[in-house]
């Protein structure tokens, strides 16, 4: 170990708060896509002023959102270097995992051997195996699912198997070890980077899905910058579903949320009870909520939401801990699309031991941000590049 910087850091992910393409978008049929921008625009501006005062408005023109002259803190952009424009993928290459190889998704559903092997498993039949969004397809399949018993499952552009299942047709419980069993099957060439499952409750017409969601990860790949930090002693705090990204390696303790709103109030909470160590914390609703469904309405609200929170955040930092904003893809809502983009995240550092003003670029990975924990928390990591020698206000500041 070298010597530490700060005590503590608090690692925000915005899921899906992209800030435009990426030069191979066109690649993923992304050509054009820029959430940020694209939402600020749709909504004739956006009033995001705490973020603004962190830099937002100097990474990229966003409408609502001015540059300012002096930043609180650090601010850029990174590229995602890894293959793909999931969830895990994007979680994974901050924590320093880049895949030369993107998980396998299936645009035509899956293959019968695997839903006939499935059927099998579970002892019944399923409705779906299409792609679809996950409020669409309970809305046209709700009703016969609660006739019939049979779970749905479908998939998105994203490598993953969902299972949606009404909570009084396959309580919670069942529905977590129906998961579980796809898990285990979909591994080797159907291997893929999360099994969902989806409850939701209600009468046909009004259906909604619950805050009962759980993600099946394949584990990660280690060491990452989350086991090392764990096997120097340093705790590490998963705040909403970093727990199930992970599928729990490398994380400490874990909290899970029912939204935005909920997964402030326990970062906050972290931040408060705890006085070292990495919080990493995951506000998902942007996605889930707004981009899948194409609402850039909702998502500006949202974001501004978030913006009106954020003076709180600010106010339970420790005098050295750092807070770090970014995001793990895009998600477009003006486009036709209802899946992920492929964009830059944007990058916003401030503390009181971070120097105000600085452009941090266009990173090459977002496995940099694992690198700069590596820093500040003085362990070996050997992925990525530490934008940390760029943030300090003075080096000789006392290390801890």
């Amino acid at each position: 170990m070298t010597e530490r910087k700060v005590r503590r850091v608090t690692l925000i992910v915005l899921d899906s708060v992209g800030i435009g393409e990426l030069p191979d978008a066109g690649d993923y049929g992304d050509k054009g896509s820029n959430t940020l921008a694209n939402v600020a625009k749709a909504v004739q501006g956006i009033n995001l002023p705490q973020l603004g005062r962190l830099g937002l408005g100097n990474i990229h023109s966003i409408e609502g959102v001015k540059p300012t002259a002096n930043p609180l803190g650090a601010y850029g952009k990174m590229a995602e270097k890894s293959m793909g424009k999931d969830t895990t993928t994007g979680h994974w290459e901050l924590a320093g995992i880049i895949l030369e190889k993107p998980f396998r998704t299936y645009p035509n559903g899956f293959p019968s051997e695997i839903i006939s092997e499935f059927e099998n498993k579970i002892q019944r039949k399923i409705l779906g195996n299409v792609v679809a969004s996950g409020t669409q397809i309970i809305e046209e399949l709700g009703k016969q699912h609660m006739e019939t018993g049979f779970p749905i499952v479908y998939t998105s552009a994203d490598s993953v198997f969902q299972i949606a299942a009404h909570e009084d047709i396959i309580p919670v419980e069942e529905l977590y070890q129906i998961c579980e069993i796809a898990r285990k099957m979909l591994d080797g060439e159907h291997k893929v980077g999360r099994v969902i499952a989806r409850p939701f409750v209600g009468t046909p017409g009004s259906f909604k899905r619950t805050a009962n969601r759980h993600d099946y990860a394949v584990s990660p790949q280690v060491p990452n910058i989350l086991t090392v930090l764990q096997d120097a002693g340093i705790k590490t705090m998963g705040v909403g579903k970093i727990f199930d990204i992970f599928a729990g390696v490398g994380i400490s303790d874990t909290i899970k949320t029912k939204d935005n709103m909920d997964g402030i109030d326990q970062t906050i909470k972290f931040m408060k009870d705890t006085e070292e160590g990495l919080i990493f914390a995951n506000l998902v609703e942007y996605d889930s909520l707004y981009g899948h469904r194409n609402d850039p309405t909702g998502y500006a609200r949202a974001l501004e939401a978030f913006d009106r929170r954020l003076p709180e955040i600010l106010a339970a930092m420790l005098p050295d801990e750092v807070l770090i904003i970014t995001a793990d893809h895009g998600c477009d809502p003006t486009t036709i699309s209802t899946d992920h983009s492929r964009e830059y995240v944007p990058l916003l550092v401030c503390g009181k031991q971070i120097k105000s003003g600085v452009d941090l670029g266009v990173r090459a990975s977002f496995s940099d941000v694992a690198a700069t924990l590596a820093d500040f928390f003085g362990v070996t990591f050997n992925v990525g590049k530490s934008f940390a020698p760029e943030l300090f206000k003075n080096q000789g500041l006392e290390r801890r």
